[in-house]
């Protein structure tokens, strides 16, 4: 068991997970290992640059739990979530370093991307850490960045409906969560019956289109125990289905031939492998449902095995 004194551990927003934060929250856990300590890795919640910047609402890559399992499965021990607040954000660098990670968490060592700024009006820098460390017995590591791999340019890519290219960023699908909620019941009407997920506001949502990819339900409540870890192949629609006029924007899946799930209240997660199509307006029912079938087909070969 790592030691429950001094710890290792390693800090950012971390929203994503992608392959830069893999590459931070990597270097520490192998620190923690080799000195024996336990590894945190600290977050943040809300997004600093809500609290700093009020209506910027920067797009949320993973919801609070997501970050905190996929960062528990990089190996840390434990995963801190700090509540990212206006007082918080009016603390000296010193004073950050002070009572977080001297005072409560008795750092040995501090592992950050080069990019990592702290401290009121983002004063501090990892040479501030540095500095910090020399003075309050911790050392401070910094990880160059992974070239062209960001939280902001996942976001872009989303933007785009690149999924392919955010998943290789992300080093894994983008996935949107959410409760299944009824809808107006037009796929299932179609023969087509469609998870409708609602998610958190400000979700990152992929641009509006047609994607292959997954539905998996999320263990949260009375999941059915058949449903439990279960992943299925889907075709996704995001926007808002301009064969039928005003609809609000949603995320729809179904869970390729299946007519059979009773999913609505259900936690579930949307995972997206590729971008089929963007929206179109049909002249006709029956032309919209063979563009389905040909959709559902498509989405079956890009999910095949995986």
């Amino acid at each position: 068991m790592p030691d429950s004194g001094r710890s290792v551990v390693t800090i950012g927003v971390f929203d994503g997970v992608h392959r830069g934060h893999r590459a931070v929250v990597e270097r520490a856990v192998s620190r923690a290992r080799e000195l024996g300590l336990r590894c945190v890795a600290i977050s943040f919640e809300p997004h600093p640059g809500e609290v700093v910047r009020p209506g910027s609402h920067p797009s949320r890559l993973t919801t609070p739990s997501h970050r905190a399992q996929l960062l528990r499965e990089l190996g840390v021990d434990e995963v801190r979530v700090i509540d990212f607040t206006l007082g918080l954000s009016r603390t000296t660098p010193e004073e950050f370093a002070q009572s977080l990670l001297v005072d409560d968490l008795r750092a040995a060592v501090v592992v950050a991307g080069e990019n990592f700024r702290f401290g009121h009006r983002a004063a501090g820098d990892v040479e501030t850490l540095r500095t910090l460390g020399d003075k309050h017995d911790f050392t401070a590591e910094v990880v160059p960045l992974v070239p062209g791999v960001s939280a902001t340019r996942v976001r872009e890519l989303l933007a785009e409906g690149d999924v392919g290219a955010a998943a290789e960023a992300l080093g894994r699908p983008h996935r949107v969560e959410g409760v299944v909620v009824r809808g107006y019941q037009r796929g299932r009407q179609l023969g087509f019956p469609t998870a409708n997920v609602e998610s958190p506001p400000h979700t990152a949502i992929p641009a509006d289109g047609v994607y292959a990819g997954w539905l998996r339900c999320i263990p949260v409540g009375n999941l059915p125990a058949a449903y439990d870890g279960v992943r299925w192949p889907a075709a996704i629609s995001v926007g808002t289905n301009p064969t039928f006029e005003g609809v609000p924007r949603t995320v729809e899946a179904y869970a390729l031939d299946r007519d059979d799930l009773e999913l609505y209240g259900t936690h579930v997660a949307v995972e997206f492998a590729a971008r089929l199509r963007g929206n179109t307006r049909f002249d006709s029912i029956e032309a919209l449902v063979d563009q389905i079938n040909a959709d559902v087909d498509q989405a079956r070969d890009l999910t095949r095995g995986a």
